[in-house]
């Protein structure tokens, strides 16, 4: 059989193009983690805070804390809902909201947030609907700084009432 001389060449390419690809790739997943904030602060659930009386405010070990609030106050399913979160000693570069239902499953409801001229961070977001006449629900703020990531988690209530309003 005899092998062209030119198809030798041609194998060298195609291995020097996959070198280069690994070898890119791995460089990217290592230089994707540097940029990343390494320090994690979870602020404590506060049994008090109500967001229906207005903003909850989570203090952080550091001595920063995370405001969070939704308006309506009433905080209906089904509606339009500001959500709003101010970083307090601190500057964010991502807020996102995470919406999850307290001892039933309501399906993933993630909601980023966008930097506000004034500072804060804001988002409309909703509550899905549920068959229960009281549903109990939790909203799980994720900060990212350019030193850390911070979650905190906020609990409130919603009733079929609510909606009605």
């Amino acid at each position: 059989m005899l092998v062209k001389p030119d198809q030798p060449a041609r194998w060298l390419w195609y291995a020097a193009i996959v070198l280069l690809v690994i070898v890119g790739a791995a460089l990217g997943f290592k230089t994707q983690h540097i940029s990343e904030p390494s320090l994690q602060l979870v602020a404590a659930l506060d049994p008090d805070c109500d967001l229906r009386a207005g903003p909850c405010v989570s203090p952080l070990s550091d001595g920063r804390s995370v405001s969070f609030s939704i308006e309506p106050r009433s905080i209906p399913p089904l509606v339009p809902l500001l959500l709003r979160v101010d970083t307090i000693g601190f500057d964010a570069r991502e807020v996102r909201v995470s919406l999850n239902g307290v001892g039933m499953q309501m399906g993933f409801n993630q909601v980023d947030l966008g930097r506000h001229p004034q500072g804060y961070f804001s988002a409309t977001g909703s509550l899905s609907v549920c068959i229960r006449d009281v549903m109990e629900w939790e909203a799980v703020v994720t900060v990212v700084s350019e030193d850390m990531w911070v979650s905190a988690p906020y609990r409130f209530i919603t009733t079929k009432n609510a909606a009605r309003h």
